[in-house]
């Protein structure tokens, strides 16, 4: 969620050019000379990006003094993510594109080296747009499932974590899948490079934790946006993310209860945990105040993991304290095991009718990654029960009511 210091090429160590050889019998050492340059450059970018992290990729740590909240990816198919270790040896990898890695720098775009492209099937669509309000841009691609024909159908937001994107976030939670299954749009809004050099969505800035303004006023006005292209069902528009995105989708709770009538938090922290960077590494510690219960309670579901080490636990509980369920409600807890071998342990509080408001799903051992994902993109737990499956049946059961809408 943090910085990578900027890459200085003043300081590589580059062979100098001799500018006296400009032609006749100095042109094939002029050559390679050039051809000299460009290995070097190239090496020093290679190291560089080895030390500090590549565009789209989970950054490595860089020599203690700079905290890298992110993942090392499963050593075999279906592990689990890992924290870090500045210890740990690492294996040889396939050779960078020096020329896309400056583009990606340059255009503070994401890059999608080494990833499979998004499947989708005849007749839907998975397109990219641009929203612009007063409190800036952002792209977001769109899920349009092939049953789509112009009814009003509901919207799920999903808000991917720290140096993802919505393509890796969709092949790693594969909500689309969902979407064409059931009939749903899905919108991914995309974090700019610009706005925070990792992707995250800054939770922890005070700015971005209120209504009008900042980040909840974009994300939003993404929801609207799609609302009014596709004519999606107004009262039942709902938000999920990851992490960084679990808690702007927290945010969004507290500041569009309105808007969203249902929001799913995995591996998330609760709106408020903190107000800057130094109360931002503490609540991640599970070190967090009590957060303040939303005005509006808002039907929630909470995954993490209890072996989490990114994101403590805790902050799932700081969560579901803040949803504010109504009172009256049951409580009830069972504990099973996914059919990837994951023991866990889900809350479930239901209203008079008999109707989850609350879902808490404690993984027992699990990560910072999204339960039962699929390794076709970053931070997923295979083996974990199914969080995207069980997010869709959650958020399907609730619609906003006939009030006022901002």
């Amino acid at each position: 969620m943090f910085r990578f210091p900027k890459l200085d090429l003043s300081k590589l160590d580059l062979p100098k050019f001799d500018p006296t050889l400009n032609g006749g019998p100095g042109t094939d050492r002029l050559a390679e000379r050039m051809a000299q340059l460009q290995r070097a450059q190239k090496a020093a970018f290679t190291k560089w990006a080895r030390t500090y992290g590549q565009p789209g990729q989970p950054p490595r740590p860089a020599g203690g003094d700079e905290t890298i909240v992110d993942m090392e990816a499963p050593e075999a198919p279906g592990g689990a993510w890992t924290a870090p270790r500045p210890d740990r040896g690492r294996a040889a990898e396939p050779e960078l594109d020096l020329s896309a890695m400056m583009r990606t720098l340059r255009e503070g775009r994401p890059t999608s080296r080494g990833r499979s492209p998004v499947v989708v099937p005849p007749g839907a669509r998975f397109e990219e747009r641009v929203f612009t309000s007063a409190a800036g841009s952002r792209r977001y691609k769109v899920y349009v499932p092939s049953g789509y024909t112009g009814r009003a159908l509901p919207l799920v937001v999903m808000l991917h974590g720290c140096t993802q994107d919505p393509d890796d976030f969709a092949a790693g939670t594969q909500m689309n899948v969902l979407a064409e299954e059931q009939t749903f749009l899905v919108a991914y809004p995309a974090q700019a490079q610009s706005a925070h050099m990792q992707r995250c969505w800054n939770w922890y800035a005070a700015g971005d934790q209120v209504r009008e303004g900042g980040e909840p006023e974009l994300i939003a006005g993404i929801a609207r946006a799609v609302m009014a292209e596709f004519s999606a069902d107004p009262a039942r528009v709902y938000a999920a993310g990851l992490s960084a995105g679990g808690a702007a989708a927290a945010i969004l709770a507290a500041t569009y209860p309105d808007l969203f009538a249902a929001v799913g938090i995995h591996s998330g922290l609760a709106c408020g945990a903190a107000r800057d960077l130094p109360s931002a590494l503490a609540a991640m510690k599970g070190q967090a105040g009590p957060a303040a219960t939303n005005r509006q309670p808002v039907p929630t579901i909470v995954f993490h993991g209890d072996g989490d080490r990114t994101v403590h636990s805790a902050n799932g509980d700081q969560v579901m304290a803040q949803a504010g369920a109504a009172p009256g409600v049951t409580k009830t807890v069972t504990r099973e095991t996914s059919p990837g071998g994951m023991a866990y342990t889900r809350t479930v509080r239901t209203d008079a009718n008999d109707r989850a408001v609350q879902e808490h799903w404690l993984l027992h051992g699990a990560g910072h990654a999204w339960s039962g994902g699929s390794p076709a993109g970053s931070y997923t737990e295979p083996r974990g029960p199914d969080a995207s499956r069980a997010m869709v049946r959650f958020f399907l059961s609730h619609a906003l009511g006939p009030r006022p809408r901002a």
